[in-house]
């Protein structure tokens, strides 16, 4: 990442700016299909609508290795297309109908609208977002498939514009990584949430720490993008002390898979010259992981 993209608001630009285009690059029909043959994003990637950085986002390793091809069925292209998610938010939550549900960063609509689906006509889901076009192609699937029970709303993460103790359930995709204040995130995702509601997203985590390699810690993140959910990355044991300082309990964060050298391709100039075995190391401490925590019962 360039060091114009060092600060808050610069970071929040570079990210909107980014999903932006695989938004508008979806609503053209010029970008990554449902199916998991796609031209743009498959294994040779010569379209010039997939960057390297969509790559582990599209095909099969977005569709249906995360969510089924069963759980795919009903939804629109366009939602899958425009996913740059890291795992199954819906399967971790466990929905049950009649819950209000608030889906953070929903760009699509994906899994706003497959949460939509779970909790039924007796209860609702909102969708946020701050990218105007993702919002578009929300809006979009979910008239196309005629959801009722879902609203896409436009908004920071940081700032969430819901009131107090209004949603049950909170899940995010691989979009709470890309905030620049994730206790500022949390803080607001308990507040949002009823007594005894619960957080249950997936993101990117830095498993141990980024101590003990060639390169140091902020070489590494000024090396990586924000938009592709990596710099910014927390390690474990910060999204544990970041959940329990916002009022969370019942935290829990667990490896879904790990990362290899291929999601970072092209390598950026400070890392190219790092041995593979070191390479190896640094690439596989970057994690797509589940996590899930409760607000107290009585505060």
């Amino acid at each position: 990442m360039s060091h114009k993209h060092s600060n808050p608001e610069s970071i929040k630009a570079h990210v909107r700016e980014y999903y932006g285009r695989v938004a508008e690059k979806t609503l053209d029909n010029s970008c990554c299909g449902k199916s998991t043959a796609s031209p743009c994003c498959g294994s040779s990637a010569t379209s010039p609508c997939c960057s390297p950085i969509d790559r582990p986002c599209c095909g099969e390793e977005q569709g249906s290795q995360i969510y089924g091809t069963t759980e795919l069925a009903d939804v629109p292209d366009g939602a899958v297309a425009s996913s740059r998610g890291c795992g199954n938010p819906i399967a971790l939550a466990s929905l049950k109908e009649g819950e209000v549900v608030l889906d953070l960063g929903s760009g699509g609509g994906l899994d706003a609208l497959l949460a939509a689906k779970r909790v039924g006509t007796q209860g609702f889901v909102y969708g946020l977002d701050m990218t105007d076009s993702m919002l578009e192609l929300a809006r979009r699937n979910a008239e196309q498939v005629g959801a009722t029970n879902v609203a896409f709303l436009k908004g920071d993460i940081e700032n969430i514009p819901l009131p107090d103790a209004s949603v049950d359930v909170i899940i995010s995709n691989c979009v709470i990584n890309l905030a620049p204040n994730k206790g500022q995130t949390l803080r607001e995702a308990l507040r949002v949430l009823r007594p005894g509601g619960r957080l249950a997203v997936t993101d990117i985590v830095i498993d141990g720490g980024l101590e003990g390699l060639p390169v140091g810690e902020q070489q590494v993140r000024a090396a990586l993008s924000w938009a592709g959910c990596i710099a910014g990355a927390l390690t474990s044991d910060q999204y544990r002390q970041l959940l329990a300082e916002a009022g969370f309990e019942e935290i829990n964060v667990e490896v879904l898979y790990r990362y290899s050298l291929t999601h970072l391709l092209p390598l950026p100039q400070t890392l190219a010259g790092l041995a593979p075995s070191a390479l190896h190391d640094l690439v596989s401490r970057f994690t797509s992981s589940s996590i899930t925590a409760r607000r107290p019962a009585t505060t």
